[in-house]
């Protein structure tokens, strides 16, 4: 485990319950470090302040990177070319030289990986992908999806959230998680981005809110919000309208409920809080190893988020630009 912090804890929670999975080594800025979030955790594990010293053993078989976004793609690299496996949390990089170089280094080490776009194992995500696939509200003629967290750049959070070295952008930083989402349930390729950004406090040095539309294959067209810095409880909103009828998040209008008058609201559990404990990186994780054991493909691995990822960077270039960006993955 590479990055002892909250979001490492989130994932030790899940390892912890299966009995396929032991944590042999944590990495962190010190080996300090390292060693208090072993010491905290009960761990049976090696401490390290250095990468290159944990992946010389040669019985790790999968290294989890939850550093700060800096250092995602840098460390991935460096598990891959040591032949192991990789969960990288997201963004996976902060930029398309960082990605080309991720991508070709899984691609030449024959790893396979998992990202942590983790809400594809959302129950209410999960039943709107189903529902779309199956046709149940006919064609798609637009998505939306919208991550609205007011408490980023407050003073208890991290000092790196708020800096563009370290975070790239508020949809680097967290947005992309509904770019993610966006792309997951309309289920077909990005062809065109088209941008504005805008902010309004010194919190952040770069735009804390980004608006933009997405073009996919077929006429479909998406729309994602991202405002880091609106005052309002945490909000993640995911949308699908088509010609037979329409989600609103956990709300179903559709031709097979028929005499319906109203939204019928489903229950189930939505991607409503902020606390990585409340997603479900425990679905991710049995994914990746199952994904292992049978020797499938992941998914999202490197090569599925990076659409994800290019949908991001085109929308950065497009609100700087004045200019739609066509995507090429």
């Amino acid at each position: 485990m590479v990055g002892p912090g909250w979001v490492a804890g989130a994932y030790l929670a899940c390892f912890r319950k299966r009995d396929d999975v032991r944590v042999t080594h944590v990495v962190g800025a010190t080996k300090q470090e390292a060693a208090a979030f072993v010491a905290a955790h009960d761990l049976e594990a090696q401490a390290h302040g250095n990468l290159a010293e944990a992946l010389a053993d040669r019985s790790i078989d999968i290294v989890g990177v939850y550093t700060p976004h800096n250092l995602h793609a840098e460390q991935a690299i460096a598990a891959a070319r040591a032949g192991k496996h990789v969960i990288i949390e997201k963004p996976i990089c902060l930029n398309r030289e960082e990605l080309a170089a991720l991508r070709r280094a899984v691609r030449e080490a024959g790893v396979k990986t998992i990202t942590g776009f983790v809400l594809r194992w959302n129950p209410m995500v999960q039943m709107i992908r189903r529902a779309v696939a199956d046709g149940v509200i006919g064609e798609i003629l637009h998505a939306e999806a919208d991550y609205l967290h007011g408490k980023i750049g407050k003073p208890y959070t991290k000092p790196w959230h708020t800096r563009r070295a370290t975070a790239g952008t508020g949809l680097l930083l967290a947005g992309c998680h509904a770019v993610d989402a966006l792309r997951y349930v309309v289920g077909r390729p990005a062809r065109e981005v088209f941008a504005y950004s805008t902010g309004r406090t010194d919190a952040f040095d770069y735009p804390s809110t980004e608006v933009l539309l997405v073009r996919f294959d077929d006429g479909v067209v998406g729309k994602v919000a991202s405002n880091l810095e609106c005052r309002m409880p945490y909000v993640f909103n995911l949308e699908v309208f088509g010609t037979k009828g329409a989600y609103r998040n956990n709300q179903l209008a559709c031709d097979l409920l028929e005499g319906q008058t109203g939204f019928a609201t489903i229950p189930t559990i939505q991607p409503d809080s902020a606390d990585v404990l409340h997603h479900p990186f425990e679905g991710e994780v049995a994914h990746f190893l199952e994904c292992l054991n049978r020797d499938e493909r992941p998914m999202p691995d490197v090569e599925d988020a990076a659409e994800t990822m290019e949908i991001c960077f085109a929308a950065e270039e497009s609100a700087r630009t004045g200019r739609p960006v066509r995507i090429s993955v």
